[in-house]
């Protein structure tokens, strides 16, 4: 028995994703001891979550190294680190616009994890191939994710359940299919109340409320963001950007032009520190900035 191999932590607890910089140096200050305990699935696995830090501050560059460096100590016996390995470097190809190599990776990790019975993972990567295709096939994946989420045993799994709730909604929502859409927001808003995730809660009923603006049932969907935008006050929570970019849209449907452009403004504010948005969503930061003039 090697002690030092017995009392590695668990590093997936420490998680921030709200705070990849933070998370990094976490992780980065466990290498160290994972180097010396000699337990190379875990030193590997360490290292494909180092990458996932480094992809979502955008040093894509970085994160591959990073990503070279975790497959050169990966054998045929480290399947779980293998399939942590094919998710990251898919997302960090994903994150960096290129679609066609993070598809390939993906599914070669869901058929390595549904033949490896790695469900977590499996899940992973069917929910990572739900976003990567175009959204007339994205429905069949989320739909694969959500029946092996379903008929799983693997409670750690089970956390699947809301955020494919969200994503086949969100899908459900792209392809105009509002009721369906607003079914599943409100399946993942009870799913998040019953585990007391607060912060998820909000998002589910953020998306709930974004579902009745495209439904046009528009007063149902103001008082949804208002009484998310008094929470966020009197809990004194930061704003969420997306909160007043509703708002704003909302509001100009109404015809309230004094505070539609109030609200787009605080929305630019707060989205245009979005490095993603910037990256990826320059016309709609420049229709908010426009709308709020």
């Amino acid at each position: 028995m090697n002690p030092k191999k017995d009392t590695l932590p668990d590093f997936d607890i420490l998680w921030n994703y709200q705070n990849p910089k933070e998370t990094e140096e976490k992780f980065m200050g466990l290498l160290p001891q994972a180097e010396e305990s000699g337990n190379i699935s875990y030193q590997a696995q360490l290292l494909t979550q180092i990458a996932r830090t480094q992809g979502l501050q955008r040093d894509f560059e970085k994160a591959h190294k990073t990503l070279d460096k975790a497959d050169s100590l990966i054998t045929d016996d480290h399947k779980l680190a293998k399939i942590r390995y094919l998710l990251e470097r898919g997302r960090v190809y994903n994150s960096s616009v290129n679609p066609g190599k993070a598809k390939t990776l993906f599914l070669e990790a869901w058929e390595f994890g549904v033949n490896n019975k790695l469900d977590l993972y499996a899940i992973d990567a069917a929910h990572m191939m739900g976003i990567v295709e175009p959204p007339e096939k994205q429905l069949d994946w989320s739909l694969k994710a959500l029946d092996l989420t379903e008929k799983t045993e693997d409670k750690r799994a089970k956390g699947w359940l809301g955020p494919l709730y969200n994503n086949i909604g969100w899908t459900y929502h792209d392809l105009k299919e509002y009721e369906k859409a607003l079914e599943l927001f409100r399946k993942g808003l009870k799913w998040r109340e019953e585990i007391n995730d607060e912060n998820g809660t909000r998002i589910a009923k953020w998306s709930v409320a974004r579902t009745y603006r495209s439904l046009n049932k528009i007063d149902e969907a103001l008082e949804i963001q208002l009484a998310l935008l008094n929470e966020y006050e009197e809990k004194q929570i930061e704003q969420d950007g997306y909160v007043f970019e509703e708002l704003g849209e909302l509001y100009l449907i109404k015809g309230d032009t004094v505070q539609s452009k109030k609200y787009f403004k605080l929305a630019y504010e707060y989205l245009s520190r979005d490095q993603w948005l910037v990256a990826n969503e320059q016309e709609r930061l420049n229709r908010l900035k426009e709308l709020s003039e």
